[in-house]
């Protein structure tokens, strides 16, 4: 049971390694090191413990560490009596990320009103075949599913900023 476990964790650690470095533009390495520690959780993900799952040696795995501590992707803490540090997602990141999503919306909405004004304004001019006239429907529909994607993510971040999540 325990082995399937780590094999479906590793299984994700690749895919939503792949999905990071394309979103991120991450180095594959540094892509799986952020997912393995997404997936680890807040208990935190150590250095020996990554050397040995990534299979990557040291120096490789302390470069990426380093690199996704300077892009503030991850922090770490220390415990008690312990020398090692746990890694952990700055949860900072996950709000950037939430923002950029909420500024590509709003950009995406401006223009689809802008598109629409426009095509409002040509279908009120003296167009003979109704079959001409735009179809305001899917900005219509667009702007809604904008508006309402937005507003939950929005939701979602006020809930982060207020430490309703343990990530």
């Amino acid at each position: 049971m325990k082995e399937s476990i780590c094999q479906k964790k590793m299984g994700l650690v690749e895919k939503l390694g792949v999905h990071l470095e394309a979103r991120e533009q991450l180095a594959p390495v540094a892509a799986r090191i952020l997912s393995y520690i997404i997936l680890t959780g807040k208990t935190g993900a150590t250095f020996e413990d990554m050397v040995s799952i990534l299979c990557a040696s040291k120096s490789t795995i302390s470069t990426h560490l380093n690199h996704l501590q300077d892009l503030n992707k991850i922090e770490y803490f220390t415990k008690t009596g312990d020398r090692k540090k746990y890694f952990i997602i700055n949860k900072n990141t996950i709000i950037q990320h939430v923002d950029r999503m909420i500024n590509h919306w709003d950009q995406e909405r401006e223009i689809h009103l802008e598109i629409k004004d426009y095509k409002e304004k040509q279908n009120t001019k003296k167009i003979e075949n109704v079959d001409e006239k735009f179809d305001l429907s899917f900005h219509n529909d667009y702007v809604k599913f904008i508006d309402e994607a937005t507003s939950s993510v929005k939701e979602l971040r006020e809930k982060l900023i207020n430490n309703q999540f343990h990530i």
